[in-house]
Parts: C-alpha cells; structure tokens; sequence
C-alpha cells in the first residue's frame, strides 16, 4: 500500500480519491513523439505548477502519466494534496523498450504502451496485471477490434467474487458497470485484451485480472490507429540504458517502498549488464558509480545522466536488460 507523505491526511486524502472519482475531466491523450527507426531517447523535463485542487491521478489523466509513475517521479510531495503552486516534475523523458520497435510494444514494467506508427510513436499509460494473475510477457497480435464490448467474467473470476460475497453475473452487457469501457482490442493470446475501464484509477498500477486497462479516450483513439493484425509485444524491461550524444543515460523502474534487498540487487546486476554493453561497444566511457548507485536505489523511472562517452560524436546507441 502507499504510503502518503503525511499520514495524518488519510481522511483528506479519502475525500480527494471520491471527488476525483467522480470529478468530469478533460479527456486523455497520448503523449505524441517524433521518431525515426534507430532513435531510442524521446520526450524532454517537463514540470508544472499545481493549482490547489490538482491531484496527481488527475494531472496524470489529463495530461498521459499513470498514478504510480507521478508518485514516484515526485516522491516528497503528497499526490492527493501537493498544494497550490508546488512544481511537479512529468516524466516524460523516456529510453524506449527493446525492439523491434513496430506497432505496439507494452512495457509492465513501466506500466506504459508505446504505439509506433511511421515517423511518430505515441504513448500511453496502462494498468496491468497484479501479482497473482499477472499480465503475459508474449508477442502476439490483434485479433479484432471491440466496439461496446460485453464483458463475460471467466469462471475464476466469478468465484473469487463469490468468495468477497459480492455476485457476479455470467454476462456483464455495455455501459458504466462495464470493466471493459467502451472499446477494446482483442488479442490472438487467447483471453486477453486491450481495453477501457470503468475504473479510472486502475490505470497506471497492478490492478487487473492479466488484460491491459487504459482510459477510455485512450483506448478509442488507439482501437482506431491500430489495424487488425498489428504485432503487439508485451515485454518487462525494468532497467534502460541510451548513450545519445555524448551522455550515457540509465533509466530504473521500481516501487521504492516495496523494494526488498532481492530486488535491488537484481536491479543492480541489470544496470550493471546494460553499462557493460556501453563499455563493450564504446573506446572511452566514464561511468559516475555513485549516480548509478542513486538511480538504483531510487528506481523512480526517471532517466537519468550517469556518464559520458569522451570524445563521442553526435548520435546514438542503445542497450537494454530486461528481467
């Protein structure tokens, strides 16, 4: 569970969950990017100031950051009560997942989609799978495309709802009460979707049953960029490494608070392999240990100056581990 930064605001922070939840937003959008085969690095720093009812799960909607990725890309401030005019930093600068980089590539471990699409790649921010039904690492495609699904709730669904005392129906037909939302795309990996939600909130965090929730002006804009047959990779790729320029660039994603020593350490060899592959490819490399040593520690996903390749021209190269 999250810890809030003053846990004394817990009733405040209730009120502000319920408001938000039923507050009228504007709708999302993609974050959109120019790109070209071979480029790896997109997005620039990006801050904002908030006004007093700001909330991070609604800068994140409005603006394409899951909840989880604002907390940990800013985490002094409180996310449900930051105050006016505290400045909040977007993460927006982003090192792309390994390729191929076609049509559409799910990182979980950084709970975002990215949609590549000729000279732009688009991308959004996902929930996934939780802990005991996890999302599949899997290169599949698309089926079809889902307009006002009915959702039918598997068998174990339905009896882990049994077991909460709540009754599920063996069919759930379209509208608010449908966890699909209004659009979704159907994956050849049998069972699982893309789709909407009626849960706003899940979107960006381990919520889901296995499929990949995104907000629904999110998925309707992509259902209809994405023909049938599109590849679709879904990969987990906590630890990113970019040389771009002169700069060698680390980019960690984790929870801080949920770290055990185990997964530091796992992190820790991640980075270290994706450094090596610099130092391999590259004939004069400095690597700043301890900004290493901070980037691990805080896993905050954001990317992160770790060294430079002296001498380096421009351009750039790319090295990822994954787990």
């Amino acid at each position: 569970m999250l810890s809030l930064t003053n846990r004394n605001s817990l009733p405040r922070t209730l009120g502000a969950l319920c408001l938000w939840a039923f507050t009228i937003v504007p709708p999302a959008n993609g974050q959109v990017h120019e790109w070209q085969p071979g480029d790896t690095i997109i997005g620039k720093p990006t801050w904002v100031t908030t006004a007093y009812e700001d909330t991070f799960a609604g800068i994140g909607e409005n603006r394409g950051f899951g909840f989880l990725e604002m907390v940990r890309a800013n985490p002094d401030v409180d996310p449900w009560l930051p105050g006016d005019g505290t400045r909040i930093r977007l993460p927006s600068r982003r090192i792309l997942p390994s390729g191929p980089h076609e049509d559409i590539v799910i990182n979980l471990a950084e709970f975002r989609l990215y949609h590549f699409r000729d000279d732009q790649v688009v991308t959004y921010p996902v929930g996934i799978g939780n802990s005991s039904t996890p999302s599949p690492l899997t290169r599949t495609s698309v089926r079809m495309r889902l307009e006002s699904p009915a959702w039918y709730p598997p068998e174990s669904i339905r009896e882990e709802a049994a077991e909460e005392g709540r009754k599920l129906p063996a069919e759930i037909p379209p509208g608010p009460s449908n966890p699909l939302g209004p659009f979704a795309l159907q994956l050849e990996e049998d069972g699982y979707l893309i789709h909407g939600t009626n849960k706003r909130f899940g979107v960006g965090q381990r919520v889901s049953h296995g499929c990949i929730r995104m907000f629904n002006d999110d998925i309707e804009e992509l259902v209809w960029a994405t023909p049938k047959g599109s590849d679709v990779r879904i990969v987990d790729e906590p630890v990113k490494a970019a040389v771009q320029g002169n700069t060698i660039w680390l980019q960690v994603h984790g929870q801080k608070e949920t770290l055990s020593e185990a997964d530091r350490d796992r992190l820790w060899r991640q980075a270290e392999t994706a450094l090596e592959g610099i130092r391999r490819n590259e004939p004069r490399v400095e690597i700043y240990r301890g900004r290493v040593e901070d980037a691990v520690e805080r896993a905050s996903g954001l990317a992160v100056r770790v060294g430079m390749v002296v001498d380096k021209a421009p351009g750039w190269r790319y090295w990822r581990s994954s787990r």
